[in-house]
């Protein structure tokens, strides 16, 4: 038996992610920090998947959650929360709170995975970013400050893990049809999808195919996939 654990695994990218890998065979420990009637749904979709209360930026709930599986061989570090506003309008509490779930709780997942991956002698961690982690986004200076980190993190970490046998890999997803955008207005989406080359939004179920494709490929780590649509 194969055993992946996924942060954000009630909904969008996370559930998808966690379908995927239930399908393929893994026993999957997914967490979430709020929003039961997400929860709810997720476990009528996933009856095999174990949903669990945990915020990411909590390291007690993590070195918990960890510690609770019998084996570890896939960390999928997906927890991401947005803010949306201008830097003079952003509240340092809200600065707190994305960095410390966005690359807070992917560092913790690391920190506390990595004895779990050693013993099994190697593993993948793929962590999730995003497109204005690379580029940066107007109005999301913190966000995406925070999926940059993600990114560095990601590339340093693989160096130091790649001789223990782990890989470690990002996906960096653009415009993905989840909750996260459904504030966007039509107008507001009609000029997002103008602007991408394949002419529409991701859907989470592409993006979880590239997290699958990062868990497995033996010969590839510290790499960023962008899943874009060209964006």
């Amino acid at each position: 038996m194969k055993y992946a654990f996924v942060t954000g695994g009630t909904r969008g990218i996370g559930l998808a992610v966690c379908k995927l890998f239930c399908e393929a065979g893994y026993a999957v420990t997914a967490t979430y920090s709020h929003g039961e009637e997400d929860a709810c749904r997720a476990r009528e979709l996933l009856p095999a998947v174990r949903f669990l209360r945990a915020d990411v930026s909590d390291e007690g709930a993590v070195s918990r959650a960890l510690a609770d599986m019998p084996a570890l061989d896939v960390l999928v570090n997906n927890a991401g929360i947005a803010c949306c506003a201008q830097v003079q309008d952003t509240a340092f509490a809200d600065y707190e709170r994305v960095t410390n779930v966005n690359f807070g709780g992917t560092f913790l997942c690391c920190k506390h995975a990595v004895k779990k991956l050693l013993a099994r002698g190697g593993g993948a961690i793929v962590n999730v970013s995003s497109v204005w982690g690379e580029t940066g986004g107007s109005c999301e200076s913190v966000y995406s400050a925070s999926k940059g980190a993600v990114i560095s993190f990601t590339k340093a970490l693989a160096k130091e893990l790649a001789p223990s046998g782990i890989r470690v890999n990002c996906v960096s997803p653009g415009v993905i049809d989840t909750a996260m955008n459904a504030r966007l207005s039509e107008e507001e989406r009609a000029a997002l999808c103008a602007e991408i080359p394949l002419g529409r939004f991701g859907t989470p179920e592409e993006v979880a195919r590239a997290v699958y494709f990062l868990a497995h490929e033996t010969y590839v780590t510290g790499q960023i996939l962008g899943v874009n649509g060209g964006f």
